[in-house]
């Protein structure tokens, strides 16, 4: 059977034209890249310049860009003032010279020459002053160093003629072991301690036994040529003590103690200008620590204070003032003096 022409689907041919668009743009963004890549190349440069250079350089640099000149015009010599007449020259006498331009400029904040001249000299006056204290502050502590030498030379001549004198007599060499001599940050410190068997005090007071008595006085001798102030200190045991008035206890009896020995160092020329304190410590600083009840803890203390080291001078006061200066003692006047009873506990009167 035949078919009908208008059952058949017509055919359709479509052209397709391929355009190269490619060639036209392919290329851009190599040129955009390369740009980018220059610029990240000139910044990385210019930190590592930044870092590699020193502020003259950088200076020099940033002075080479920006050139500064008083006049942006030039003469026709090549520089301002740097043209010639005949009869007089110019300011430009060397080519190789850059003419500059010297300008007197007064302050402007109301100030005068001879205010600033004053200014000047007020800051010189404080620098003098200030090198002039340090030089005294540098003679005290070299004068204080020298003392402290010449003090602890005149503790060893004392502790070694203590020594030979306490061994030259017969009567004293027996107690030799009872004096202990040694250094203390307050100075040199002479203890009279008991011994089992010899004490130094009658118990439970304060009366000296003549060997005590004595000792006191070697001691006495001996330090009486030094100009050094004494403190006198008593030490008791730690075992309690109740004497026959109520309340008197080791604190008492360490200060009664202690009253008599000085008083027995005053006897043998130790006058009270000498004496810086008198005081009584009970059983609050034993000599043997792991014994409390020992009897070398009761003891006389008898310590050569050092003297006090040279003061540097005071410095004046910023303002110019005049520093008032503390009164000075009357000349041969005794050193004041000061006689205490260390009472650490309760005191029962």
């Amino acid at each position: 059977m035949a078919l009908n022409n208008s059952d058949v689907a017509p055919i359709i041919i479509k052209k397709v034209k391929k355009v190269a668009h490619a060639a036209h743009h392919g290329g851009a963004w190599k040129v955009a890249y390369a740009d980018f890549v220059t610029a990240m190349m000139a910044f990385f440069l210019l930190l590592w310049l930044l870092n590699a250079t020193t502020e003259v350089q950088k200076q020099g640099i940033s002075d080479y860009f920006s050139p500064s000149s008083v006049s942006k015009s030039t003469g026709g010599a090549g520089g301002m003032l740097g043209g010639r007449t005949i009869s007089t020259p110019g300011a430009m006498t060397s080519r190789t010279a850059v003419p500059s331009v010297s300008l007197s400029l007064e302050p402007t904040s109301g100030a005068t020459r001879g205010d600033a001249e004053e200014e000047g000299g007020a800051n010189d006056k404080s620098e003098t002053a200030e090198d002039a204290l340090r030089e005294a502050e540098k003679a005290v502590l070299a004068r204080a160093e020298e003392q402290r030498e010449a003090e602890n030379a005149r503790f060893d001549a004392a502790e070694q003629q203590l020594r030979q004198a306490i061994d030259g007599s017969p009567d004293l060499k027996e107690f030799a072991d009872s004096i202990l001599v040694d250094r203390t940050p307050e100075g040199l410190r002479i203890q009279i301690v008991d011994k089992e068997g010899r004490p130094m005090f009658a118990s439970g007071n304060a009366n000296m036994h003549d060997r005590t008595r004595k000792l006191i006085a070697q001691v006495a001798a001996t330090i009486l040529p030094l100009p050094n102030r004494i403190k006198v200190t008593g030490h008791t045991d730690s075992v309690p003590f109740r004497g026959a008035k109520r309340g008197h206890g080791n604190w008492e009896l360490s200060s009664d103690r202690a009253q008599a020995t000085r008083r027995v160092l005053d006897e043998a020329g130790l006058g009270a200008e000498r004496i810086a304190s008198v005081a009584g410590r009970a059983a609050q600083d034993p000599l043997l620590p792991e014994d409390p009840t020992s009897a070398r803890n009761r003891r006389i203390s008898i310590v050569l204070l050092r003297q006090p080291a040279p003061e540097p001078a005071a410095a004046a006061p910023a303002s110019g003032g005049n520093a008032a200066a503390p009164a000075a003692a009357p000349a041969g006047a005794p050193a004041t003096h000061t006689l205490q009873r260390d009472w650490s506990g309760p005191r029962v009167r």
